[in-house]
């Protein structure tokens, strides 16, 4: 069916002519004999066949026809922040000579230009959960008015652990009789229909093609490789392929920075994009690969889904994926809307256990390429340690052996290689000297030196003093005062003012020691100790268990004596 042949808006066929839309692909052909009547759908689609737009026309459709739903809003759900961005680009295409603004609200970027398109009253809400439900909770964003849900890749939302913020956020929506929804996802499992069942009204199944089936198309190639030859093996199948386009994917964060890395060092100008990357510079990253300013890319998992990349060469899975699916979305990268494409897998000993649940799932063996040491390249960063620079500018990698403590190269010497030049610079190392990083080292802090101070009128000097005499003149000067107690440590200076000066100060001072009082005949000297006369007068402290024992132990002495 040609997309002239529907009886669509004017302004709406004007933006898909100027896009380029001609003939419908089957996912739109069946979503449109439903949709256009305002049914719910959930549909089972590979990727790349156009069912972006087939949600996108069929909404556009409904609000420009319809004057029931003409000022609804329309909330799109998508897993990850790459998707949300490419589907409000095809959106603004299609709908470009149309009354109708779009915008995307996603993590990782400021509030400020979202929370001013929500003021401007934007009509087609485009994000991640996380980031609408927060909006949503802070009173930024009112969902009261949607009329069009459309949950794009769900069975990925279960993966990524998004299935609790989406049930949570459909409860801010309107009921189900009063929205069109539009549910799409690779596979329609149990979860998704169970999904599909408990918020829609009376839905629609469409199911195009297994996505498994689309890998006809791709050519395959399974190496069995050590861990340790991987690299060498990479860097031989990208000097044979020569590809003008290439996604890498790595299972774990830190390989895809650290193989990055590494094909610099060798000579291959490459980007990489991982969820710890500032959304701004995993945006510009992907345009530069759609505008073919780059030519290769080392990705996660993060960028299997939704990534849209016209006429991509090859694929590489530098590690065979943990999960089934994941392998059929990277493949997919490579061949979009039915073109043929190359995908190759290096199999090594710490991921090759997933391989046969992926042959179970492809139904099907992938073709194992025998390899001779021809295709094994030099590595030049095969001695080299890197770190974790996150893509920071100027991060450095380092020489073997560098684990955060300072690099070492060869002995007596520092190595440190420039992370995009792969230039190499030895530094004189001091004996016994330990190396600090340009930003960390200070020099170093001199300590005052211990002087001893003059000893004060009529007080001998300490450090003159043997230990006995030192230990003497302590006992004298911090013993027990005329209290019975030894002064409050920590007291503030009205409470020292009131207690009387000991006698080792009142002879630094100059001052004749005071006269002691004889405590009274037969009383306990503990408790009856008087204070000075220029003290103002202290109650007796009452006596405590021990000391009514005593007193009592005491006059028994007494009389038996």
């Amino acid at each position: 069916m040609e997309f002239s042949e529907l009886s669509l808006h004017p302004d709406l066929r004007r933006g898909l002519e100027e896009a380029g839309y001609v003939t419908c692909m089957p996912v739109q052909e069946k979503v449109f004999e439903h949709a256009f009547s305002g049914e719910d759908i959930y549909a089972q689609s590979q990727t790349g066949t156009g069912k972006t737009a087939a949600f996108l026309i069929s909404i556009f459709q409904r609000i420009m026809t319809v004057p029931e739903v003409r000022d609804r809003k329309v909330l799109i759900l998508a897993p990850t922040r790459e998707l949300a961005v490419q589907i409000e680009g095809e959106a603004k295409k299609l709908g470009k000579h149309l009354p109708i603004t779009t915008g995307a609200f996603y993590g990782g970027v400021a509030y400020g230009p979202q929370i001013d398109m929500l003021r401007a009253d934007v009509q087609v809400i485009i994000g991640t959960p996380g980031r609408i439900i927060d909006l949503v909770q802070q009173g930024k964003m009112l969902l009261r008015d949607v009329g069009f849900l459309v949950i794009d890749e769900a069975d990925r939302m279960f993966d990524m652990g998004f299935i609790d913020d989406l049930r949570k956020l459909i409860r801010y929506l309107p009921p189900a009789e009063r929205r069109q929804t539009f549910l799409f996802s690779a596979t329609l499992g149990l979860r998704v229909k169970d999904l599909a069942w408990e918020y829609m009204r009376s839905p629609r199944e469409i199911a195009i093609e297994p996505e498994h089936v689309t890998v006809d198309l791709i050519t395959q190639e399974l190496y069995h490789v050590g861990s340790h030859e991987k690299m060498r093996l990479l860097l031989g199948i990208l000097a044979r392929e020569q590809p003008k386009s290439c996604i890498i994917f790595c299972n774990q964060k830190f390989m895809v920075e650290e193989l990055a890395r590494r094909l610099r060092v060798n000579g291959h100008e490459c980007e990489y994009i991982m969820g710890d990357l500032p959304q701004a510079q995993r945006l510009h990253i992907i345009e530069r690969l759609k505008a073919g300013e780059l030519s290769l890319l080392v990705a996660t998992d993060v960028a299997a889904r939704g990534l849209d990349v016209e006429a991509l060469d090859l694929v590489v899975n530098y590690d065979v994926p943990d999960e089934v699916e994941s392998y059929v979305h990277r493949i997919g990268r490579t061949a979009r809307a039915g073109k043929a494409g190359k995908a190759v897998t290096l199999a090594c000993e710490k991921f090759v256990f997933g391989l046969p649940a992926i042959e179970r799932y492809l139904g099907q063996k992938i073709p194992v390429m025998p390899f001779s040491t021809e295709l094994l390249l030099e590595d030049k960063s095969e001695d080299m340690h890197f770190g974790r620079a996150h893509g920071a500018p100027g991060a450095r990698e380092r020489g073997r052996g560098d684990y955060g403590h300072g690099g070492r190269g060869r002995k007596g010497q520092s190595t440190r290689i420039g992370a995009r030049s792969g230039e190499r610079r030895e530094e004189p190392r001091q004996p016994g000297a330990r190396r600090r990083s340009a930003e960390t080292a200070r020099p170093p802090e001199r300590r005052p030196e211990r002087r001893s101070t003059p000893a004060a009128a009529g007080e001998r000097d300490l450090y003159a003093m043997s230990a006995e005499e030192r230990m003497r003149h302590y006992k004298e000067k911090y013993g027990p005062g005329e209290g019975g107690r030894r002064p409050a440590r920590g007291g503030t200076k009205r409470h020292e003012d009131k207690r009387p000066a000991p006698q080792g100060h009142r002879a630094a001072a100059g001052q004749a020691p005071r006269p002691r009082k004889p405590a009274p005949h037969g009383s306990d000297k503990a408790l009856h100790k008087t204070a000075s006369p220029a003290a103002a007068p202290v109650e007796a402290k009452k006596p405590g268990l021990w000391g009514v024992l005593a007193r009592l132990f005491r006059a028994a002495a007494r009389k038996d004596s």
